[in-house]
């Protein structure tokens, strides 16, 4: 790879993204179902790109970008740190602790079910089909482009290149799951008023449709913490948020070499940027480091992301395994749908419903979709969704433990052993739910406050 294939390979992707954009603000059918602009790019790339008919003139490097964005993303994971709030009131802890209740085990079911459905069902219809077929459903409609880029890497590391774009592909399906299911769902649940606060889907701000935000609403995205006249801000957290990246990736080879070959890039990335945060955030340093920026170095490593998974996948990879993604897709929109009807009510009282929508969202492939879908529906965050899902650090690491560990597990026949660690995780959530009382589902909508939340 030379420095003149990352400016037009990149330059091609910026194209199409403005484009995107512009799709996005212009055309009511993407403003309807609020499809964002990076996959609109990135359809338009893999239409016209190497692997359709060939129009553009991309670098066969096409499809090595999003492994490396990816080390980014989670290094500002790791950078921007976790805090651990105060204790609360008894009510307020209960309702928190029923929502991340039902976030956990929600997931744990789209990592246990894919396991068991594809070695005792795929596995008999598709004799040839890889054990870690099993966990590319959870990584893309789970993780997004971001997750399926790190387990499909992880995979291609492995010896199996074709995960890559099968993974892309259930991310791609994944986001389109959630935009369209979302606004079906909202619908449904608005005509059964089981929402809290929307009175009629059709007044829905204009910025959230087209994607611009007009003059007089828009906000700074982040703090000019350091002078100009020294370095620009924007260098400083780039730097910052590269030297750590640069330096995991290093570490990582050391280690492949010297060590212990088959650690995910993402995962030492993501432990060297907490380490790093761990090292830094009680000193004065961490006090010009801006999470707003780092956050936005991440959207954008993501939107790159996005346009390179979609435009790299090979459609002859995605032809020859139609069959095991059909079903597998089938399973996963199942699963994602049982995360608002029954698991959103049983877990949640008051506000269930634009809780769950929210998880929906997220738990089909991307954080914004799910905090689309929820602006919808609970547009001044009334019901404090946004702050109770931010307090799960530990689930983080515990994702990131399950990416990393179970592609070499699966790959190498141990998929029991994922299945039984799933099962587990299955099994204490339901313990906890016992021992909480924190399953709420026969509790009729006339004590859910939604009736008083819409008169408010």
């Amino acid at each position: 790879m030379t420095v003149a294939d990352l400016l037009i390979d990149f330059g091609i992707a910026s194209v199409l993204i403005l484009i995107g954009q512009l799709m996005r603000s212009k055309l009511k059918i993407f403003q309807k179902f609020f499809i964002p602009a990076s996959v609109l790019a990135g359809f338009l790339g893999l239409i016209f790109g190497p692997n359709v008919l060939g129009w553009l003139p991309f670098t066969e490097n096409i499809g090595t970008y999003a492994g490396f964005l990816i080390i980014l993303v989670f290094t500002v994971v790791g950078v921007n740190g976790f805090e651990i709030s105060k204790g609360s009131g008894k009510e307020q802890t209960k309702r928190i602790l029923g929502y991340q209740i039902f976030k956990v085990l929600t997931w744990g079911l789209q990592i246990m079910i894919p396991i068991f459905f594809t070695m005792w069902i795929l596995k008999p219809l598709f004799p040839t089909l890889n054990d870690g077929f099993a966990m590319l459903l959870h990584s893309g409609f789970y993780g997004g482009h971001g997750t399926a880029a790190a387990v499909g890497q992880t995979f291609f590391d492995l010896g199996w290149t074709e995960a890559r774009d099968i993974a892309m592909t259930f991310a791609t399906i994944g986001i389109l799951t959630g935009v369209f299911g979302g606004i079906l769902f909202i619908n449904i649940a608005a005509k059964k008023g089981q929402t809290a606060y929307l009175k009629d889907f059709k007044n829905i701000d204009p910025e959230m449709k087209t994607g611009l935000i007009p003059q007089k609403l828009r906000k700074s995205f982040g703090q000019e913490t350091i002078s100009p006249i020294s370095l620009d801000t924007l260098t400083f957290h780039l730097g910052l948020i590269l030297a750590v990246a640069g330096g995991a990736y290093m570490l990582n080879s050391w280690i492949g070499e010297n060590l212990l070959k088959g650690i995910p890039d993402f995962t030492v990335a993501f432990l060297v940027a907490l380490i790093v945060f761990l090292l830094i955030r009680k000193t004065p340093m961490y006090t010009y480091v801006d999470k707003n920026i780092n956050n936005r170095i991440a959207g954008t490593s993501t939107d790159y992301l996005v346009f390179f998974g979609i435009a790299a996948i090979k459609l002859d990879v995605v032809l020859a395994y139609a069959g095991p993604i059909i079903l597998s897709v089938l399973l996963g929109i199942f699963l994602v749908a049982i995360i608002i009807w029954p698991f959103g009510r049983a877990y949640n009282t008051d506000n269930w419903f634009e809780r769950s929508i929210f998880v929906f969202g997220n738990y089909t492939g991307v954080f914004a979709i799910g905090f689309v879908l929820f602006r919808i529906v609970d547009p001044e965050n009334k019901s404090g969704t946004i702050e109770d899902t931010a307090m799960t650090p530990a689930t983080n690491i515990a994702e990131i433990a399950i990416w990393s560990t179970f592609p070499a597990l699966l790959i190498s026949g141990q998929w029991m052993i994922a299945g039984i660690a799933s099962v587990l995780i299955v099994l204490a959530m339901v313990i906890l739910t016992k021992f909480t009382g924190t399953w709420v589902f026969n509790v009729p909508d006339s004590e859910r406050n939604i009736l008083k939340n819409k008169i408010n």
